[in-house]
């Protein structure tokens, strides 16, 4: 639901005191302003705590520096109309007793009178005693149609006439918070530069700001569908989606695409296709450590899996990769920590199954037999897909991929063929590994590799196939089972 709908329906339907998540206090308050003017004859008090009281003339720096006080105002004033008190920063006194109990008796008077207190917070931090009579919500950063209108306002008011698209330019600012663009823009902006250009240091910015919240990271990467050998039916599935998030999409009637899940062995291409999704999309790439949404404190990874979720849609559209999803969400981990992994798992799929975002979910997982259930329903994801290890046809390829890259000019003098033969049960990884491993050997001897370094590495070299057969064996045995889709066309070697 659009904020200023949701927050209407909640004055409406007396939810009296209002926790909203946000950094913009300005923005917010704005936003509040425009809403309570248009729909109802309301006063608005803001106050915080070094200057008290502010935007009454009767009432300015009334209850500076005192939390309690400020309260204590709200019981005073006189009800001939609605109120709403904007209360900012205010959560950090939210756990003191005396608080606690003076907001629940000031309840009873906002009830009566149809007056509201609205906490501006940048994290929730509420005692368990006021749960049942606040209600939080989030103030979501600006869509890019409000980016595009601050930045018309911006290129006016500084008499910038530029001729870069603001259209793309909005897109890519999507994720920032109106001080931040101001501030981009103002520095962006100072040379004359092409609208790539532009984007370019837009998306710089966009990683550090990622980055800061120590949950996700920024990828940037070159890498598209020609760096991965093999994977036909997951190439082909990809690139028949690749214009999903367009308005064409949208005005066709087809709904945004959820995720896939990328089901293998170790060394088949997983991580590699995550990023390949990222570049021949076109959208930007975020990778989640899942190890850093479980944290020690009781409720803090439900509240990082929140800020993931809240970070990620306001990326958007973007990919979200989710490496090796199965070490965190084990079968084994669900009962060894008073139920934390359930309740992260619970909120995470909930929102998989009922996100209506731009987010694409691309999650990769080893040991697919260790994932519970719930992950692997219909449903949550639109495919899984299964990356098994490379067929003949697709170690050709791999090892013509990797050879183009280190010998662009020389690479076919390489007896490809044989070595296609001669690495039966390698990973893609492994066959990348060979190559480096014989540029080395024949580095150190300061002469030019050949094919016959790359067959000396890999008659000596003991691929994963051989050392985990048992493992391996397994999990093929359950991709035939038709649980899953297979990410290469089957050949028989």
């Amino acid at each position: 639901m659009h904020f200023e709908a949701e927050f209407k329906l909640l004055l409406l339907s007396q939810h009296l005191i209002i926790y909203i998540l946000t950094d913009e206090e300005e923005r917010l308050e704005y936003t509040i302003n425009q809403i309570v003017n248009k729909e109802s004859n309301s006063s608005i008090y803001s106050w915080d705590f070094i200057d008290g009281y502010q935007n009454n003339p009767n009432y300015i720096n009334k209850a500076k520096r005192s939390p309690i006080e400020a309260l204590e105002f709200i019981e005073t004033l006189v009800y001939e109309t609605p109120k709403i008190f904007i209360l900012k920063d205010f959560h950090v006194f939210m756990n003191d007793i005396s608080i606690i109990r003076k907001i629940k008796n000031i309840k009873k008077i906002l009830q009566k009178t149809n007056s509201h207190i609205i906490i501006s917070a940048p994290t929730t931090q509420i005692s368990p005693l006021l749960n049942d009579i606040i209600t939080i919500i989030y103030f979501p950063l600006p869509n890019i149609k409000e980016i595009e209108v601050e930045l018309k306002r911006l290129f006016t008011l500084m008499s910038i006439d530029i001729s870069v698209d603001t259209t793309k330019l909005a897109s890519a600012y999507k994720g920032f918070s109106i001080e931040k663009i101001r501030r981009s823009v103002a520095k962006l902006l100072s040379f004359r530069r092409s609208t790539e250009e532009i984007i370019n240091n837009i998306l710089e910015e966009k990683k550090e700001l990622v980055k800061q919240t120590d949950i996700l990271d920024f990828y940037s990467n070159n890498h598209n569908l020609k760096d991965i050998g093999g994977l036909i039916n997951l190439k082909q599935w990809l690139i028949k989606r690749s214009n999903s998030f367009s308005k064409q999409a949208k005005n066709y009637g087809l709904p945004y695409p959820k995720g896939i899940l990328l089901i293998g062995i170790q060394g088949t291409g997983k991580s590699l296709s995550a990023k390949v999704i990222s570049q021949e999309w076109r959208i930007p790439l975020l990778r989640l450590d899942i190890g850093k949404i479980f944290a020690g404190l009781v409720g803090e990874s439900e509240e990082r899996m929140r800020k993931m979720i809240k970070i990620s849609e306001e990326s958007a559209p973007c990919i979200l990769w989710i490496d090796e999803i199965d070490k965190a969400f084990s079968r084994s981990n669900n009962n060894a920590d008073s139920g934390t992994t359930d309740r992260v798992l619970s909120s995470f799929l909930t929102w998989l199954s009922e996100k209506e975002t731009k987010v694409f979910i691309v999650a990769t997982a080893n040991n697919v037999l260790s994932l519970p259930s719930e992950i692997l329903r219909k449903g949550r994801f639109d495919e899984i897909f299964f990356l098994d290890l490379p067929n003949y046809e697709e170690r050709l390829k791999i090892f013509q991929i990797h050879l183009m890259k280190v010998r662009p000019l020389t690479w076919k003098k390489y007896d490809i063929s044989y070595l296609g033969k001669l690495t039966n049960g390698f990973s893609g990884a492994e066959i990348r590994q060979s190559i480096i491993e014989a540029m080395h050997n024949a580095f150190y001897e300061k002469r030019e590799f050949n094919t016959e370094d790359i067959v000396q590495v890999t008659n000596e070299f003991i691929p994963l196939s051989f050392t985990d057969q048992a493992s391996i064996s397994k999990l093929q045995d359950w991709a035939k089972s038709g649980k899953v889709r297979f990410a290469s066309r089957t050949v028989i070697e």
